[in-house]
């Protein structure tokens, strides 16, 4: 198994040019780009030519592109720039060679049917589908365990990939979203190995789901999910080419980039190493 890292981990400390030197230091195999912000951030200073060039000539290679935010039940006017940014993301894809991108579901205060989301959400994901497929690239939808975000449970996912019925359409498994809104390990059993496009991994203070933020995330093993279950039938499916350590934490911005990222792979490894070999690059 390869060990990724989400530049969320490092967002209120770092740079994707820092991110970029670190983990290659520390031996990382791939780095999921935040795309909305800190691919943006570089450009003021660096070119596209310039990010190709360091990942022909490094070891880590791009995971992701993170990500397409909101994407469903919106109006004509907000879909058309949704639209227009996905196909900028898809020539982005083009010059990295990136072929997966995380997709984010909406997230309102306004109620909405679940018949009316699932009809956008396969609507949508079918389209942009059809854009990605010239380009190889999967789009990967990451359910999101508030109770505001109109898709927040693995079975719901599971249920709006199954409806589009696309090879290039799967799910992103996040542990910390997976634990935030009940999703149970039945539900995980039950979820088709090969759908999940991306990994990733995190556990979370011990507070009730339901009220979780993204700020509650911790390193793996130093909180309440049980990861040891969703690590064996993740196993026992057969996912076992990555995992991506993604951790929103405030505490963890006032740290040092370095020593966040060292902990984030070494917690990550010790967790994983229990249930799958893990390639060592030095």
């Amino acid at each position: 198994m390869k060990i990724g890292i989400n530049q969320g981990t490092t967002l209120g400390n770092s740079t994707l040019a820092l991110d970029l030197e670190l983990c290659e230091k520390h031996g990382y195999d791939y780095i999921e780009i935040r795309s909305v912000d800190k691919l943006v951030e570089y450009l003021e200073t660096h070119t596209m030519d310039d990010l190709v060039q360091f990942f022909e000539t490094h070891h880590i290679k791009p995971l992701s592109l993170n990500a397409l935010i909101y994407f469903n039940n919106r109006t004509e006017e907000e879909y058309a720039k949704v639209l227009a940014e996905f196909k900028d993301m898809l020539e982005i894809a083009k010059t990295l060679k990136v072929d997966k991108f995380v997709v984010v579901p909406t997230v309102t205060e306004k109620k909405i049917k679940k018949s009316a989301i699932k009809e956008s959400c396969v609507e949508v994901l079918t389209e942009l589908s059809d854009f990605a497929e010239p380009y190889g690239v999967k789009l990967a939808l990451e359910f999101i365990g508030h109770p505001h975000a109109t898709v927040n449970t693995l079975a719901f996912a599971n249920e709006i990939v199954e409806t589009v019925n696309r090879d290039n359409v799967g799910i992103v498994f996040d542990t910390f979203q997976f634990y935030a809104m009940n999703s149970t390990l039945e539900d995980l059993r039950n979820t088709d190995g090969s759908k999940i496009f991306i990994f990733h991994i995190n556990d979370v203070d011990d507070y009730m789901p339901g009220i979780l933020l993204d700020e509650d995330r911790v390193y793996p093993g130093h909180g309440v999910i049980d990861l040891n279950s969703i690590l064996a039938i993740l196993k026992e499916k057969g996912v076992h080419e990555h995992v991506s350590v993604e951790i929103f934490r405030p505490e963890y911005y006032q740290l040092d980039a370095e020593e966040v990222i060292k902990t984030a792979k070494e917690t990550t490894i010790q967790v994983v190493s229990k249930y799958f070999e893990v390639e060592k690059v030095y």
